[in-house]
Parts: structure tokens; sequence; C-alpha cells
């Protein structure tokens, strides 16, 4: 019977050097590690997801948790590391933005924001999240947790928060005590911890433009990680 990876995360998922790519582009992480594991992958993500939006996509879509879910033998939750970006501007203004009628009005929001965003960030050098650190720690709870009443033997694996670096989101003040409270959450819920850092943070200045998206040689890397540690654990 052939094997299934699921994967619940965000845009580092589906993006590429250069652009966004197709879920099953070889050389994206997630297939990279399907690869080693010889299992067919299910990506679930969308850019800009945090693990708020993990738990939603668990929880609401029902092909997630009535096709995926059930035939999956490792799940790797990739959805921490949009938590910790920068967010001098409140994230429901972002998530509004899209409901504004007129179109208009919808562009020149959403303008605005993108402008004003970065010089925020940077004068107030990155106090607020996307998700408050204890939020993220409770939905990747309820991830888990969830996964479990359902699926409790399947081997689970979380990716540590990325670093990054960029403009847009120039304050990277949040990275290290979000990996510190990555690394405590995977040892306390007994999850498997996908440690990237040495292998993403070192090959920033090769990667896309924007600072947070990867090279296919971090892919690559990443992807191997993943397998790695998932390979490891017990049935």
């Amino acid at each position: 019977m052939q094997r299934h990876l699921l994967v619940l995360g965000d845009s580092l998922a589906f993006h590429g050097p250069e652009r966004a790519e197709p879920p099953s582009d070889p050389r994206l992480y997630p297939q990279v590690a399907g690869r080693i594991l010889s299992a067919d992958v299910d990506v679930v993500a969308r850019q800009g997801w945090t693990a708020r939006d993990g738990w939603w996509a668990l929880t609401k879509d029902p092909v997630v948790w009535g096709t995926y879910l059930p035939r999956a033998d490792y799940l790797i939750v990739g959805v921490a590391s949009s938590d910790q970006l920068p967010a001098p501007v409140p994230t429901w203004v972002r998530d509004s933005i899209p409901y504004i009628r007129n179109a208009r009005v919808r562009r020149t929001a959403r303008d605005a924001l993108g402008a004003v965003t970065p010089r925020l960030a940077r004068s107030v050098n990155g106090p607020f999240r996307m998700l408050p650190q204890a939020a993220t720690d409770r939905y990747l709870s309820r991830i888990v947790q969830g996964v479990r009443y359902l699926r409790p033997d399947l081997p689970i694996a979380l990716l540590g928060p990325a670093p990054w670096t960029g403009p847009y989101y120039p304050s990277s003040r949040s990275h290290p005590p979000a990996v510190i409270a990555a690394r405590r959450w995977a040892e306390r819920e007994g999850v498997a911890y996908v440690d990237i850092e040495g292998l993403v943070a070192p090959r920033l200045p090769t990667c896309n433009p924007d600072g947070m998206h990867w090279s296919w040689e971090v892919h690559a890397l990443v992807g191997e990680a993943v397998a790695k540690r998932l390979s490891t654990q017990r049935w």
C-alpha cells in the first residue's frame, strides 16, 4: 500500500526562489521528504497561514479531515513560521481588506498597508507578532490533540520557525524567542522537532530576494531533515 505524507504548511511549502510553484513540484521540501519516505504528498497550505489557520484547515475542510488525514502515514506541521513575523498593524486589519466591497477602496487599502507595514515594523522594532506565542502554542496543541484523537499512532513532526531577512519584515526580534518556544512546545507535546535554523540562516543571501522564501538547495536540505525526523518516529 502506498504511503502518504500530509503537510499542513504556509507558503514555504510551495514557494521557490522565484515564485509560487505547483505543490507537486519535485524540488519543494514536502516532495523531497516524500521521495525519501517513499510516500505520496498531500499539501494543505496558503500564503501567510499561521497555526490558527492550520487548525481551521484541519477541522473545517472535509477533504483534510475526511480524506488526507485518514490515509496519512506521516504528518508535518509547518505553520509556525508566519506566526512570528512582526505585525505593527493588527492581523485582523490585513485579513479584512479582501472583504471591502468597493474594488478601488480595496486596492487603496491594500497598497497603503503594504507601504506602511515595513516602516512601522522598523520604527517599533517588532514587539507584536502575527499571532501571539501563547496563541501559537494553543493552536498547535489543538492540531496535535485533534490528530491523536483520530490517529493516535501517526508520526508527527513540527517544522521549526524559519529565519528571515528582508525589507518587508525588517525586524527579526521575535525569531529567537519563537525558536525557543517551538522547541519547548514540541518537547512538552511529545512531537518530533525539525531544527532548520542551521540549514536556512546561513543560506538566506542565496534565497528569494524577499528574504523569506527558500532556494532549491534549502528546500532539498529541509526535505531531507523532515524525512530523517519522521522516519525515526515509532509507529
